[in-house]
């Protein structure tokens, strides 16, 4: 976790949210108040973001306490208490809707990659996540993965080469991309190529790539995929993998299956705070 850009987006929706001031906190308080609240998961999940709930409201008044009583990782059912606030109310109520937004985003997607996780825990695959993440958020919902025990697929698009269905229309073939890229790449960047069926499989096995991505196959056509490359190359199943699915996919001895719905459309964990 990279708190220099944690930081730069907890001050930026802090100020989306205060904006000019809190017109209704500023109006009732006059500024000596204290007050008390405890977080509480209103359901069963994960935590994550707990440690950046906290740097908000410290973010936005250093004198706040903020106690952690369920770290990250951890699951919650629901009622229990995660974490307990006392300080200058004004404070508090400014802080607690960009505190519970961060923490209920980061929990619902940490709730979700460990259900994945667990519906194919007995088969030698890994869970990742993909670019599909809220814009600026990514950071967060990547760390949110991890905690639920996936795996990370690229942050960006330095990461690695990852030569996908549009480079290589725009090339002509998968044999060309691959080429050009190990002219001009480093030995030391892995790359990456998208297949759609099992003859652009078998193109890109005569090819110097690291990984091969194969996109929307069905089950049977995956089988196949797995036989002909013969351990030799990392695959990674993506596209229409469901909860309903998952385990056929990850019965066909894939090694990665990768999930855009980890993060593009999660459901928030419901967590409220009551003074």
């Amino acid at each position: 976790m990279n708190y220099l850009i944690v930081d730069k987006l907890i001050e930026n929706a802090l100020i989306e949210d205060i904006n000019y001031g809190d017109i209704t906190t500023d109006t009732l308080f006059s500024g000596d108040e204290i007050s008390k609240g405890k977080f509480v998961a209103k359901e069963c999940g994960v935590i994550a973001g707990i440690d950046v709930a906290k740097r908000v409201f410290e973010f936005l008044d250093k004198s706040v306490n903020f106690k952690i009583l369920i770290n990250d990782g951890l699951s919650v059912k629901e009622g229990d208490i995660i974490a307990e606030v006392e300080g200058s109310s004004k404070s508090i109520l400014k802080a607690e809707r960009v505190a519970l937004n961060i923490l209920q985003r980061m929990s619902g997607i940490a709730t979700k990659t460990n259900k994945i996780v667990n519906l194919v825990k007995d088969y030698d695959v890994k869970i990742a996540d993909t670019r599909k993440t809220l814009p600026g958020f990514r950071m967060l919902d990547k760390y949110s993965v991890k905690v639920g025990g996936g795996y990370n697929h690229r942050l960006n698009l330095s990461d690695f080469v990852m030569i996908k269905d549009n480079h290589i229309q725009a090339v002509g073939s998968i044999t060309e991309a691959v080429k050009r890229i190990n002219d001009k790449v480093g030995f030391t960047t892995k790359i990456e190529v998208e297949v759609e069926n099992l003859d652009q499989l078998r193109e890109a096995m005569k090819t110097k790539v690291d990984v091969i991505m194969l996109d929307n196959m069905d089950i049977k056509t995956m089988k196949e995929a797995v036989k002909l490359a013969h351990g030799k190359f990392i695959l990674e199943a993506s596209g229409n993998v469901t909860e309903e699915n998952i385990k056929n996919v990850a019965a066909t001895g894939v090694d990665i299956i990768s999930l855009g719905a980890l993060t593009h459309s999660v459901n928030a964990l419901d967590i409220s705070l009551k003074f």
